[in-house]
């Protein structure tokens, strides 16, 4: 095995560094701008990452009536995942890689200003794209402290100044020609900027970083898996759930799940979202596949990839950890996101709880854990069409393995065939919306699955570390039930119970839901669709009140907001991401996108490449 890639992610600011004081307050003014309606501050709308809006003005009575008002292109073609941030009168949106980043005025609908990406010596694009996995997409911005945050392709964190988009600092979070990128959402919570890193797919090793927000300088890093040290774990103080309770994790606990120095190159990426309860001061997030895919080739349960992470945010000290799938044989990456709700539950020991943390993962499962301590309290199917594991098993917290759709059990060079989800998972990463009201969460799920034939794959600094060939197809079984059916349709809109991990009730949608929703007060769920829906549904019961087709396949994230006393509703479209890949990159293999160019060939009959920003209101 090669050397494995080094840290060289030693902060370099190149802007003035700035006096302290006030920074403290970044946090408090991202939480004041998130509970104001006429800002969309954050990716999830709040901290807590519901996606819910106290909005009420579009309602179930008038949303038949919504039009497009205004548009704007980005001018990019490939995939623009994410949505646009609202603070004020400005609207920020952003392209994929190479980057562009507006700031719109919502009167006129002008440009204020426009940061245009541009490489640093050294950087070569084509090369930074070519180890982008899955389209060169980007997740969205983060605001505080009178910055905008983007984190680049080019795994660059850069901090731009909100008024003039001129660049404050940036700073190197990693190394592309070790197939390091950046794709996620920044978070930016009190004095510090946190991102992760992507790259699961070339062998990097996961982890998260936080970057003080004044000037770029590295507060601190923890890593995904290795010496406890590296991961910011205390062996007798981080719990995890263990024969029925917390327990210490114990000495290097992720150490002794690798063979060798395996975990050196080892993935559990951090690509996905970053939530934060400011009363814990803990964030919440989860770490992606181990690499790679092909399991034979790495024995043990791979700690912590695929685990869901509670960490100190000044610090970064790990309170607890939950790892969802150990030894990981589908890249069932865990990297979605954590929504942090408060309802009265109680477990199966009449214990209760309220503060919960949920999670939706590519495995198929929905779980709710108490976000405080923890603990497991719900891990459940919320598509039932899942077949590569019977249940999670209260007490270990283990998936039962079905050995049929093993891969590991299968072995290497084996096509495997018929496993429920696909690598694409029962959800990806748009993230899901709660609604306080309702008291239900609405997940956007992806019902496919898939063939998976691992093979031998050689590990080299930059090229690709899969190992695996899949194929992916609809899975054609009923998602509240799992039994066989005829339709085609490869998407679900579900409605879930998160205190007793039930389906209440499920729409079937032509293609994989790949839009992160939102909620409203008056009680509506909106997000947008492959073909380039944008769909307005009823929250108690689906029904659909409104749709228009956007100019691409939307693969962005809802927001909602006021101006002048005025509700709306902006969504960015865009076809590409990975199940748009073969549009994207003009792929045509069946296998090709890592599997998605054969399931979404048809998605070309629906929509065509192009970016377009699109705001909805109602008429005057």
């Amino acid at each position: 095995m090669k050397k494995p890639v080094k840290s060289w992610l030693l902060a370099t600011a190149i802007a003035s560094v700035l006096a302290a004081p006030g920074v403290t307050f970044a946090n408090a003014e991202v939480e004041k701008l998130s509970k104001d309606p006429q800002n969309w501050a954050t990716w999830g709308g709040d901290y807590y990452g519901t996606r819910f809006s106290s909005l009420t003005q579009i309602n179930k009575d008038n949303a038949k009536s919504l039009q497009p008002i205004w548009t704007f292109s980005t001018g990019m073609l490939r995939g623009h995942e994410g949505g646009p941030l609202v603070v004020g009168d400005l609207i920020y949106i952003h392209t994929g890689y190479p980057h562009k980043v507006y700031a719109l005025n919502q009167d006129t609908h002008s440009v204020v200003w426009e940061y245009n990406y541009a490489p640093d010596a050294g950087t070569d694009q084509t090369q930074v794209i070519g180890v982008m996995c899955c389209d060169v997409v980007n997740r969205g911005l983060a605001y505080g402290d009178g910055k905008v945050f983007l984190a680049q392709g080019d795994a660059t964190l850069v901090a731009l100044d909100a008024k003039t988009g001129k660049i404050v600092w940036k700073v190197k979070n990693g190394d592309p020609k070790a197939g390091m990128t950046n794709t996620n959402a920044p978070l930016v919570v009190k004095d510090k900027v946190f991102t992760g890193i992507s790259g699961g797919e070339f062998g990097v090793r996961g982890f998260i970083a936080a970057y003080n927000i004044k000037d770029g300088s590295l507060a601190w890093k923890a890593y995904s898996m290795g010496p406890d040290a590296d991961m910011k774990i205390d062996p007798d103080k981080t719990m995890t759930w263990t024969d029925g309770k917390m327990a210490p994790v114990g000495k290097d606990s992720s150490l002794k799940t690798w063979q060798g120095d395996q975990w050196k190159i080892g993935g559990g990426s951090t690509w996905g979202w970053y939530s934060y309860d400011p009363a814990l001061n803990l964030m919440y997030y989860g770490s992606g596949n181990p690499s790679t895919w092909n399991p034979v080739q790495r024995p043990g349960d791979n700690k912590w990839s695929m685990t869901i992470w509670a960490r100190d945010v000044d610090t970064g000290e790990a309170k607890w950890v939950y790892q969802m799938t150990p030894h990981d044989e589908w890249d069932f990456d865990g990297i979605n996101e954590m929504t942090l709700i408060d309802l009265p539950m109680k477990d199966k020991d009449g214990k209760e709880h309220s503060k919960l943390l949920t999670h939706f993962d590519r495995n198929g499962f929905g779980y709710t854990l108490d976000r405080v301590t923890g603990e497991l309290l719900v891990a459940e199917k919320f598509d039932k069409a899942v077949n590569w594991a019977t249940h999670v098993d209260a007490k270990t917290g283990r998936p039962q393995v079905v050995s049929q759709y093993s891969t590991q059990q299968g072995g290497e060079d084996h096509n495997q065939k018929g496993i429920c989800p696909s690598a694409m998972g029962s959800k990806n990463e748009p993230p899901v919306t709660f609604s306080p009201k309702t008291k239900l969460i609405y997940i956007p799920g992806n019902h496919t699955c898939m063939d998976y034939e691992p093979f031998q794959v050689e590990y080299t600094a930059g090229q690709p570390y899969v190992g695996a060939t899949l194929s992916i197809y609809p899975a054609k079984a009923n998602v509240k039930t799992g039994a066989h059916e005829e339709s085609p349709h490869m998407g679900s809109f579900t409605a879930w119970d998160p205190t007793t991990g039930s389906i209440k009730w499920q729409i079937d949608e032509p293609f994989s839901l790949w839009s992160g929703m939102i909620s409203t007060a008056s009680d509506l769920v909106i997000y947008g669709t492959l073909e380039g829906y944008l769909k307005v549904r009823d929250a108690n019961t689906g029904a659909e009140l409104y749709k228009f087709k956007t100019p691409s396949g939307i693969i962005g994230n809802v927001s909602t907001w006021t101006h002048n006393g005025k509700q709306y509703i902006g969504i960015l479209s865009g076809i590409g991401g990975w199940a748009g890949v073969g549009m994207a990159a003009g792929l045509e293999g069946e296998s090709e996108g890592l599997g998605a160019v054969g399931a979404y060939k048809s998605l070309s009959s629906h929509t065509k490449l192009g970016g377009v920003f699109t705001v909805f209101a109602l008429p005057n």
